[in-house]
């Protein structure tokens, strides 16, 4: 079913213009130098920011480029960053698949994927953000030792990722099948405290690039 879009959305984004960028193609391999930050990480499928907002809070000398290809959902993302103030953080409004175009080799030290479409059909694999055909964009992205943060809620999707990196030639950093057993564990994204709240497990694992 199609969301129905929200009222008075494109005045609503353009309330926030300066923290979404229109041109990502631009600042491709140039994110570093233009924002005046050391260190790029991105996150795909960021929501409705809230994870996005508080991981910036948290690392305040990292730069965030955030991608979200819903409007619907992203409006939500800028105006909690706007009445938060944050400097380092800037959006895109765009979905994966093009990540090549937005980011040059070795540009982020990070990329964070949490709770992606699983896409349960067999026929769809491909269209998983932990799919080898988005690992070996993300190999090219990462610099040497970048990590993928990824998280779901969805075991069949996770065990699929933790092979997929493996074969893909990641090194398995850490892998956690209920994160937060013994409580809150990190940061969490909104769907992640509803999920917490009704006392769902959540997976993570973290994996580094050795290219």
């Amino acid at each position: 079913m199609r969301m129905r879009r929200k009222r008075n959305l494109t005045a609503r984004i353009e309330q926030c213009a300066e923290y979404l960028v229109d041109d990502p193609v631009s600042l491709r391999g140039l994110w570093r130098s233009v924002f005046q930050f050391s260190e790029l990480h991105i996150e795909l499928g960021c929501g409705k920011g809230l994870f996005t907002i508080e991981t910036a809070k948290a690392s305040p000398d990292v730069f965030i480029a955030a991608l979200e290809k819903m409007e619907n959902v992203i409006v939500a993302a800028l105006e909690r960053t706007a009445a938060n103030g944050l400097r380092n953080v800037r959006y895109i409004n765009a979905n994966a698949d093009n990540l090549s175009d937005f980011f040059a080799p070795a540009e982020a030290s990070r990329i964070y994927i949490n709770f992606c479409d699983p896409w349960p059909a067999d026929r769809h694999a491909k269209r998983r953000l932990t799919h080898r055909r988005f690992l070996e964009q993300y190999k090219l992205l990462l610099r040497h030792e970048g990590e993928v943060h990824f998280k779901t809620d969805n075991l069949p999707l996770f065990e699929f990722s933790l092979d997929e990196f493996l074969n893909s030639g990641f090194r398995l950093c850490s892998v956690k099948h209920d994160l937060h057993k013994d409580g809150p564990c990190g940061i969490m994204t909104d769907y992640e405290m509803k999920f917490y709240e009704k006392g769902l497990p959540i997976a993570q694992c973290v994996f580094a690039s050795q290219g």
